[in-house]
C-alpha cells in the first residue's frame, strides 16, 4: 500500500510535465525507512526506469519557452520558490530528520538552505556570481562590435545524494533554473520522500508564475533510473553527487558526448594537521566535530588527523575523550543529541567492516566503532590510531574513505611529514590546518592538495558563498557553492559589423554588376 510521509502534500508520485503520476503498475517497489525505527516506512512507492524517457521529453518540450523568459521572470520564480521554502521549512526538517536520520538540528539547518541558494545565486554584487555569467561588449574596430553572451546548456539532469538531499540538488537546481535551463531530478533512492518534497516546492512555485509545465520534473528510482538518465540522449548536462564509482561510470556513460556538461562531486579523505602551536582545545573540538558531525555521512567529513609529535601525547588523549563523550541518540530528543543513525544497515556493515580490517592491517582501536543495542541503524565514533597516511591501498593508513563516524589518527615528525601526509589521497575534497604560524599557514594554502583548504576550522562546513568541489577522485574542476552558475551556461562570441564596406581579401575581386 502506498505510504507517505505526513510533510507531503500527496501520496508517492513522479512530477513529469507539470502532472503528478502516480507509480505505474508494475513499478519497482522503492521504499524509505526511518533510519532511527526501520520499521516505520516513511515513503512507499514505486519506480520506473522508462519514466526518465518521458520526464526528459516534457522538459525539452518546456525548454524553449522557458529560455525566452528575461532573467528577470526566472528570478521572480525563484522567489517564489524562495518564499514557499521558507514557508515550508520545519515540514521539511521533520521529513529530513526521518528519512535520513539527522539530529533536528542539523535537518533544520538544511532545510534553511533552501531559500539561501536563491539570494547567494541571484547575488549581482561585486563577488557575486552573476558577474561571471552576464555578457558583455568591447569594440573591435571603427564599425565592429564584439559582444559575449551566455545560453543555457539546455535539459540538465539532477541526481541526488541521501546525505545532503534537499540542500545539494537544490543547489543545482537553482542556478540551472536561473540560466533558463529545465531539469529532470532522480532522488536518492534512499530519500524519495525529500525528493518529492523539492518537486512540490517548485511545482508550486513555477505554477503561481504561470511558467511552462515541464521546467522542473522528478523520477523516482533505483540505480537503473539513474543510469537511463545520466546516459539519455536528450539530457544536455549530468549535476552529481555522490561516490566516486557512480561519478565514473557517469564519465564513462558520457565518453562519446565531449559537449555535454558533468558536474561531479564524489567525496573526499579530508586531512586536519594539528601543529605543535595549535590551540589545542579548538583543534580538538573542531576535528571531533567535522569527523562525526551528521554521524560522518558529509563528504567533508575529517577522516585522517595528522598531528605533529611534539603535542601528540597531549592532543590525542584529548581527541579519544572528546569523541568518547560525543551524545547519541534519537534525531526527534527534546534533550541534545549530536549523533543520530546512519541511513541504513548496509551503511554501518560498511564502517565495521572497514574498521575490522584496518586492524588486521595494523590500525591500533583507540574507539571502537560498535553497533548500538537499539532499533536503529545507531553506531558508536570509532577512533583508530595508524603509524602513517599512505597514497595507496593495503595497510591501516590506507587511502580509503570510510563514510560514517569512523576517524584515523598518526603522528608526523615535522611540517614536511605532515604536509606529505595530508596530501596521501587520490581524493581531494578538503583539508584544515592548525596553527598559529604565518608562515606554515602560507604554506599549506600553496601546497594543500584540496579544492577547501581551512585554518583553525574543521573541513566539514563549507560556505555557499564560496565555490565548493575538489579534485583528483573528488570531482571534476566544476565546484558547485558560488560557482554553481559557471556550469549552468557556456558563452558565445559574436562580432556585428554595422558598415557594408567589406573590404576585398589580397586575391579577390568582386564586381558589383555580378549582383545584377
Amino acid at each position: 500500500m502506498p505510504t507517505h510521509h505526513p510533510s507531503l502534500q500527496r501520496g508517492p508520485a513522479d512530477l513529469i510535465g507539470g502532472r503528478w503520476l502516480d507509480p505505474p503498475s508494475g513499478a519497482s517497489p522503492l521504499v524509505s525507512r526511518n533510519p532511527a525505527d526501520p520499521s516505520r516506512a516513511v515513503w512507499a512507492g514505486g519506480g520506473d526506469p522508462a519514466r526518465v524517457d518521458v520526464a526528459v521529453s516534457a522538459a525539452r518540450g518546456a525548454l524553449d519557452e522557458w529560455s525566452g523568459w528575461s532573467f528577470e521572470r526566472r528570478a521572480g520564480v525563484l522567489r517564489a520558490f524562495q518564499a514557499v521554502a521558507a514557508e515550508r521549512a520545519s515540514r521539511l526538517a521533520d521529513l529530513i530528520r526521518d528519512e535520513v536520520g539527522k539530529v533536528a538540528w542539523d535537518a533544520q539547518a538544511e532545510a534553511g538552505l533552501l531559500g539561501s541558494k536563491v539570494d547567494i545565486t541571484l547575488d549581482a554584487g561585486e563577488t557575486g556570481p552573476l558577474r561571471r555569467v552576464t555578457g558583455f561588449s568591447t569594440p573591435l574596430a571603427a564599425t565592429r562590435e564584439g559582444r559575449c553572451w551566455y545560453r543555457p546548456h539546455g535539459v540538465m539532469a539532477v541526481v541526488g545524494p541521501y546525505n545532503f538531499p534537499a540542500h545539494l540538488p537544490n543547489g543545482h537546481i537553482v542556478p540551472a533554473l536561473a540560466m533558463g535551463n529545465t531539469v529532470v531530478l532522480k532522488p536518492s533512492d534512499k530519500a524519495p520522500a525529500v525528493g518529492q518534497f523539492l518537486g512540490e516546492l517548485y511545482k508550486d512555485a513555477l505554477d503561481a508564475c504561470g511558467a511552462p509545465p515541464g521546467v522542473v520534473n522528478v523520477v523516482q528510482g533505483g540505480a537503473e533510473s539513474a543510469k537511463r538518465l545520466a546516459s539519455h540522449g536528450g539530457i544536455d548536462g549530468v549535476l552529481f553527487t555522490g561516490s566516486w564509482p557512480v561519478g565514473r561510470s557517469i564519465m564513462q556513460a558520457n565518453l562519446d558526448r565531449p559537449g555535454r556538461i558533468l558536474a561531479l562531486e564524489m567525496g573526499g579523505n579530508n586531512a586536519a594537521v594539528v601543529m605543535p602551536d595549535a590551540d589545542l582545545r579548538q583543534a580538538a573540538v573542531e576535528c571531533v566535530r567535522s569527523a562525526f558531525i551528521t554521524t560522518g555521512q558529509r563528504c567533508t567529513c575529517t577522516r585522517r588527523v595528522i598531528v605533529h609529535r611534539d603535542v601528540a601525547a597531549r592532543f590525542i588523549p584529548a581527541l579519544a575523550k572528546a569523541a568518547s563523550a560525543l551524545i547519541i541518540g534519537p534525531p526527534d530528543a527534546a534533550h541534545p543529541v549530536f549523533m543520530g543513525p546512519l541511513i541504513g544497515e548496509a551503511a554501518r556493515a560498511a564502517v565495521l567492516d572497514a574498521q575490522t580490517s584496518l586492524a588486521r592491517a595494523g590500525g591500533d582501536v583507540m574507539i571502537e566503532a560498535r553497533a548500538l543495542d537499539r532499533p536503529g541503524w545507531y553506531i558508536s565514533p570509532g577512533l583508530m590510531r595508524v603509524e602513517r597516511f599512505l597514497a595507496e591501498d593495503g595497510g591501516a593508513g590506507a587511502d580509503a574513505e570510510v563514510f560514517g563516524p569512523f576517524l584515523r589518527v598518526s603522528v608526523a615528525a615535522d611540517e614536511g611529514d605532515a604536509m606529505e601526509q595530508a596530501n596521501a589521497t587520490r581524493f581531494g575534497l578538503a583539508a584544515s590546518i592548525f596553527t598559529k604560524d604565518a608562515g606554515a599557514v602560507e604554506r599549506f594554502l600553496r601546497r594543500a592538495r584540496a579544492g577547501c583548504v581551512n585554518v583553525n576550522t574543521g573541513t566539514a562546513g563549507a560556505s555557499s558563498k564560496l565555490p565548493f568541489g575538489g579534485l583528483g577522485l573528488s570531482g571534476n574542476h566544476r565546484p558547485a557553492g558560488a560557482f554553481s552558475l559557471d556550469y549552468c551556461a557556456y558563452p558565445v562570441a559574436g562580432m556585428i559589423e554595422s558598415s557594408g564596406a567589406a573590404p576585398l581579401p589580397v586575391g579577390m575581386l568582386f564586381d558589383d554588376a555580378w549582383l545584377g
